[in-house]
């Protein structure tokens, strides 16, 4: 069996930081093997409510009415209901998962709108499993969830990476006699797509097709995304003409896709030319169409012109995107240019994105103009002074701050301060953690990752083989680039042109050593 305490990690408190980590979540696989049915168990209701009477006794709960006031009064079921959903409308889920407790303990049951909140609110933040259990307790109190539900439940299991419990999902509802709608055909879509499943994502289009569902932007925009992801560009590009040709208008969706498509193969003129025609035609580029253009160019080498963007972006009210700040930062800094850096942020706080520019300050400092990165802790810390809540989004951004530059054990640390905050381990931070691993040389850890995610139930994507893959070409164990790659195709995932360089590589060092 997989054991963490091979990761050889410096230790945190005498233990592995990864094992630390990890060790809450183990039954987690217990619970992702269980299937929803409407049957009650006892014992999940009791760990459910045990979670909430822990919250509720480390949390200083001050009872307040939906407005906010203190009455001073008893709640009734009702003014819990409205008070559960109100919490879930502001983003405080903690406090409205103690006042579920609280109103059970005094012998009430939610209603089905504070149900809804309550999964809504936990799935949006990335705490899938206790929706799932909320999920369950509603079905054992004898409501009778809608469509809806299970949508909310399907996109926060795939957006996770939890394949396996999304596909029982699935099965329930044809049990249950629930039709998969629009929404659940785009949540399928879009996870495949993004997945790199080239066979499950036409298996999903072709169903959607002979069942009459209409072919909308956002599908074809992620046709295009698949196109463009297996090296078909110019066919990408082509659908267009198809869209046109159906009566359909290009929407910001599939003018994003189509800009992505030329930023990816190196058209940037032609990328350029689709960004003008869209204002062109009145439509107004969001976040996704700045960060796009920004990232390809800067891949490019093109640092000016990148900037040049970054600040029309800007002017265009848009908040820089953490992400995108990272790939300033790593161009900029490859070339030493530290003053220019400084100016952007100054430029940034002159516009007044006072709070969010703390998470930039800490990224300029994780990398460092003279190789002094911060600790986890106090950038935590210092983002809380700023007023920022911590979110599953932003401790992901900082441990792929940390990743870039192979500080595993800085990587390691802040997923595990994830865990005060009620954010469970998803797809996307195993993978950072996996190129940390990578980038520093260490292809067992990054193996031992890589178990683990399957063994907690998270199907690995295109970018988890990509990425290990990686991993064995920088330890120079080519050998082991094959063995993952026919991994990656017997999973479902289809190699795209990065994967299949990346194997090519490896195929060429190993035919010289025979």
């Amino acid at each position: 069996m997989f054991n963490l305490k091979t990761i050889s990690l410096l230790p945190i408190h005498g233990t592995s930081p990864l094992s630390v980590f990890f060790s809450t979540h183990s039954s987690s696989r217990e619970h992702a093997g269980h299937k929803l049915n409407s049957s009650c168990h006892s014992g999940m209701r009791r760990c459910v409510k045990e979670g909430y009477a822990y919250s509720l006794g480390n949390k200083n709960l001050s009872i307040k009415s939906p407005d906010g006031s203190n009455s001073g009064e008893e709640f009734s079921g009702n003014s819990y209901n409205k008070s559960i959903q109100y919490c879930c409308k502001l983003g405080d889920i903690d406090k409205a998962m103690a006042l579920l407790a609280q109103m059970q303990a005094l012998g009430f049951h939610p209603s089905s709108i504070s149900y809804a909140s309550l999964i809504e609110a936990l799935a949006s933040v990335g705490r899938t499993l206790e929706a799932d259990a909320i999920f369950q307790e509603m079905v054992c109190f004898g409501f009778n969830p809608k469509l809806r539900f299970y949508n909310i439940l399907l996109r926060g299991f795939l957006k996770k990476g939890l394949l396996g419990l999304g596909s029982r999902l699935l099965v329930v509802m044809e049990d249950m006699g629930i039709c998969r709608n629009q929404e659940t055909y785009e949540i399928l879509l879009d996870y495949h797509v993004n997945a790199g499943r080239l066979d499950d994502t036409w298996l999903i289009i072709n169903e959607m097709r002979s069942k009459g569902f209409q072919l909308n932007s956002f599908v074809y925009g992620k046709v295009i995304g698949l196109y463009r992801d297996n090296g078909m560009w110019k066919k990408a590009v082509g659908i267009v003409e198809e869209i046109r040709e159906m009566g359909l208008s290009l929407d910001r969706q599939i003018y994003n896709s189509i800009i992505d498509t030329f930023g990816k193969y190196g058209e940037l003129v032609e990328a350029l030319e689709v960004f003008e025609k869209m204002q062109q035609e009145s439509i107004r580029p969001d976040i996704v169409t700045w960060n796009s253009l920004i990232r390809w160019h800067c891949k490019a080498g093109d640092v000016a012109k990148a900037l040049e963007l970054f600040t029309q972006m800007q002017e265009q009210g848009f908040y820089p995107d953490p992400k995108i700040f990272i790939t300033i930062i790593s161009c900029l800094g490859e070339l030493g240019k530290w003053d220019v850096i400084k100016k952007n942020f100054e430029n940034m706080k002159d516009r007044g994105h006072g709070k969010i520019g703390a998470i930039y300050a800490i990224l300029v400092d994780i990398y460092g103009q003279y190789g002094r990165f911060r600790d986890p802790e106090e950038c935590i810390a210092a983002l809380k002074l700023e007023g920022l809540q911590p979110s599953g989004s932003m401790f992901c951004i900082l441990a792929n701050a940390y990743a870039q530059q192979g500080l595993c054990e800085q990587t390691v640390k802040v997923l595990q301060l994830m865990e005060p905050e009620g954010i469970e381990p998803n797809l996307v931070m195993l993978n950072v953690l996996i190129n940390a691993f990578g980038v520093a040389g260490k292809y067992k850890e990054a193996l031992s990752v890589y178990h683990l995610m399957k063994d907690i139930g998270i199907s690995p994507d295109l970018v988890t083989y990509s990425t290990l893959m990686k991993a064995f070409i920088r330890a120079k164990k080519f050998h082991k680039v094959p063995e993952i790659y026919k991994q990656m195709e017997s999973s479902g995932c289809t190699p795209d042109r990065k994967a299949r360089q990346i194997l090519q590589s490896a195929l060429v060092v190993l035919e010289q050593r025979r």
